[in-house]
């Protein structure tokens, strides 16, 4: 056993270790540890303020950054869609405030906006499959010219809401066709489609606003409905693209299994349609209306800041008109023409005094 006078000489250990802790702690360490702390915090003060003065002079610098993009951007998107007209669908429940800053963004660039219709939950929900197939069935034989024998639900669904917000009459231009309006109302009655304001022209250009992540859009994941096997977002957006020619689809910055994400991962899509990303942010949003001139204009591609993705859609400007650029080619061709006449007047006021004065001359010798 172990004798008590051990566990006595390990308690004198213990206790004047501590006391020579105390003595040294409270003696010649005390100054050295103070300074050497108070250093410490001095220093990070001074590192604390710096960092702050470099803080405001970065946001600064950002917010002038922030100011020249967006006066610079205005004058690329002033007239960009003049005279176009634009149907915005929401697919999947972006925020009003984000769809209507959108919106403005696209009246300021010149386009009419002649719908806006949002795409119901019943367009994914298992629960609706059916509703969906017997729809698309019913409207085959209508659209036979428009879909494959082999055309899936989601690509004629797709089809159907083209046509019902892009075609226009044939003999009344600027309305829409008789199969337009009945065909929006199908989808109206079915519960497929609401509409903040109903289609009141033929669309030129289909806009797509996907909301993002349902974090980003305020729905809880355990509230989302369950979506359906059948479903195929890209088909359905290639069978838009197929009927209106000039489709983009936009929402806020993509991240990994987000629509735009899905989207831009599919060939067909990313060959056919635009897609423009970062709408959250007001600069961006001016890619929007860029993005649907491009694409009206045969040009497709993907903006944002995602790699692989533009900053920039390239800026496409309207022609001059046939008639001015005539009016000056020919006012330039008439003035050069009046120049040219009034030299070969010259030279006939000439030619013909010559010959007077020849005469005269001729006079002259004979008098002689």
């Amino acid at each position: 056993m172990i004798d008590f006078r051990y566990h006595l000489v390990s308690l004198i250990s213990v206790f004047l270790a501590l006391a020579v802790g105390i003595i040294l702690g409270a003696g010649p360490l005390q100054n050295a540890i103070g300074d050497q702390l108070t250093d410490q915090v001095e220093a990070l003060r001074t590192e604390r303020t710096a960092l702050r003065d470099s803080l405001g002079e970065t946001e600064a610098e950002l917010a002038d950054q922030q100011a020249y993009a967006l006066a610079a951007g205005a004058e690329l998107v002033d007239g960009s869609l003049e005279d176009l007209s634009v149907a915005v669908v929401d697919v999947d429940g972006i925020a009003e405030t984000l769809e209507l800053d959108v919106v403005n963004q696209l009246e300021a660039a010149g386009a009419r906006v002649v719908a806006q219709s949002s795409m119901t939950d019943s367009w994914s929900t298992v629960d609706d499959s059916v509703l969906r197939d017997t729809v698309a069935d019913g409207q085959r034989g209508q659209l036979e010219d428009m879909v494959p024998e082999d055309a899936t639900t989601p690509q004629v669904l797709g089809t159907v809401l083209g046509v019902a917000l892009t075609e226009g009459d044939d003999q009344v231009p600027g309305t829409r066709s008789d199969r337009a309006v009945e065909l929006y109302q199908l989808l109206a009655q079915v519960g497929l489609v609401d509409s903040r304001f109903a289609p009141s022209a033929p669309a030129d250009a289909v806009l797509l606003l996907t909301a993002g992540p349902p974090e980003e859009n305020g729905a809880s994941t355990s509230e989302t409905p369950e979506v359906g096997e059948d479903v195929d977002v890209a088909s359905t957006v290639t069978a838009v693209q197929a009927v209106a020619g000039t489709v983009v689809v936009a929402g806020p910055t993509a991240t990994d299994g987000d629509l735009l994400a899905e989207l831009r991962a599919v060939e067909d899509v990313t060959a056919s349609t635009s897609t423009v990303s970062g709408i959250e942010q007001e600069v961006m949003r001016m890619n929007v209306p860029l993005a649907i001139a491009a694409q009206d204009d045969d040009q497709v591609g993907h903006y944002g800041f995602e790699e692989g993705a533009q900053v920039i859609p390239p800026v496409v400007r309207t022609p001059p008109a046939e008639d001015d650029a005539e009016g000056t080619g020919d006012g330039t061709t008439d003035a050069t023409e009046d120049s040219a006449d009034g030299a070969d007047g010259a030279d006939g006021a000439d030619g013909a005094a010559a010959p007077d004065d020849a005469s005269a001359d001729a006079d002259s010798t004979q008098d002689s």
